[in-house]
């Protein structure tokens, strides 16, 4: 049985053209960027031209673009670097914990920290976050699209209304960028992060975005690479990667979403074929073209992820499992979900490589999984008391 792949949110695998461009920097084009010989020039200027690739994507310009080791570093570039005791910070229910984490311990630190909610579609109320700003709020985060559920932020008019009290906004868009279209100025965001390797690029590369260069304190202080946000020798390979990645996807995103879409829809009808009760988080919200995330009623998600694994298929939950305990995501939570669904909840997301042929592959082991693999719900009162308690 052929292995199926359907966690692209997780991590893409990297893109031929992008692997064919990044081999001859392991090798032939080794030299160090800050030296001014030709091995040298000719790995500064690969760095010139990924960052104007990668900014021609965003529609942003080149020097306002950093390179960094993944999107982790970038969030915590932001929060950290900006910061200081006294400053408020507000950010979203459902961010990434790449954002959650570094913003508790800020807090620890003096910061004060503001949590927006989501509605049950997962989403924030642009009203609400007005309401929760006040003379010392600082920055704002709130993510472009989230990794779990897919579903797309209305960035744009939250940043409007921050821009008319001169507060500051980050977005954290690693699972938009190469997906989406995405432009920092219809946007409005003065801070970005972008993730190499949800699009393609490998893992180990990612970039940030701001709007006036200058802003940010550097967590690492060296030799002054990328105008000192960064410092440390450049990652010529990875960085070239990541250019040749959002040349790439400005190539054929439009229709590269349409395509992820129709896959999307042919997935959807299927499942309401193959599965008599699931849930589809997000369903009246703009969501990502490639995500799903699907609450299966009166099921546990390590149950099903063991019967995905038996049939060589590849996905993530939404729900972890401790022992005899089961708690959903804190995204889920955020959200409201009925345990019924959400203890059940698995999360496919598909990507280039992914063929129609898949998709009915992927309807054909899950309906497998479910009718032989997984033990049927009694009845679903009882599932619904059982996971009540």
């Amino acid at each position: 049985m052929n292995l199926l792949y359907f966690d692209y949110n997780a991590t893409t695998p990297v893109h031929k053209q992008v692997l064919q461009a990044m081999l001859p920097y392991f090798t032939e084009k080794f030299g160090n960027p800050g030296c001014g010989h030709m091995h040298g020039l000719e790995a500064r200027t690969s760095i010139d031209l990924s960052r104007a690739d990668l900014a021609g994507l965003i529609k942003a310009e080149p020097d306002q673009l950093y390179f960094t080791s993944c999107a982790t570093e970038s969030n915590n570039t932001v929060l950290s670097g900006l910061l200081t005791p006294g400053d408020e910070l507000i950010i979203s229910s459902v961010e990434h914990p790449s954002i959650v984490q570094p913003s508790i311990n800020l807090q620890k630190k003096g910061v004060i920290l503001k949590i927006a909610p989501v509605d049950r579609n997962g989403l924030v109320d642009p009203d609400h976050i007005s309401s929760l700003v006040s003379e010392k709020t600082k920055l704002v985060s709130v993510m472009l699209a989230n990794n779990e559920v897919g579903v797309i932020q209305p960035v744009a008019e939250i940043a409007s209304r921050l821009k008319a009290r001169c507060i500051l906004f980050h977005t954290d868009a690693a699972q938009a960028v190469g997906k989406i279209p995405v432009d920092v100025d219809r946007l409005g965001v003065d801070f970005m992060t972008i993730a190499g390797h949800k699009m393609y690029a490998p893992k180990g590369i990612g970039a940030l975005y701001s709007r006036c260069p200058g802003l940010l304190k550097p967590l690492l202080f060296g030799g002054g690479q990328e105008k000192g946000l960064k410092p440390g020798t450049e990652n010529i390979p990875y960085i070239v990667g990541l250019g040749r990645a959002a040349k790439l996807a400005a190539h054929d995103l439009e229709m590269e979403m349409k395509r992820q879409t129709d896959l999307g829809n042919r997935f959807l009808k299927g499942l309401k074929i193959a599965v008599s009760d699931f849930c589809l988080y997000g369903e009246k919200a703009p969501r990502l073209p490639g995500t799903m995330s699907i609450g299966f009623g009166g099921y546990r998600a390590g149950d099903i992820l063991s019967g995905m694994v038996a049939c060589s298929l590849s996905a993530s939950a939404g729900a972890a499992c401790h022992g005899d305990s089961q708690k959903m995501s804190s995204v889920l939570e955020a959200m409201g979900v009925d345990p019924y669904y959400g203890m059940g909840t698995i999360r496919f997301s598909w990507g280039r490589m992914t063929t129609l042929d898949d998709i009915d592959d992927l309807l054909k082991r899950l309906e497998y999984i479910f009718t032989v693999f997984l033990k049927v719900p009694d009845s679903h009162e009882k599932s619904r008391s059982e996971y009540s308690g």
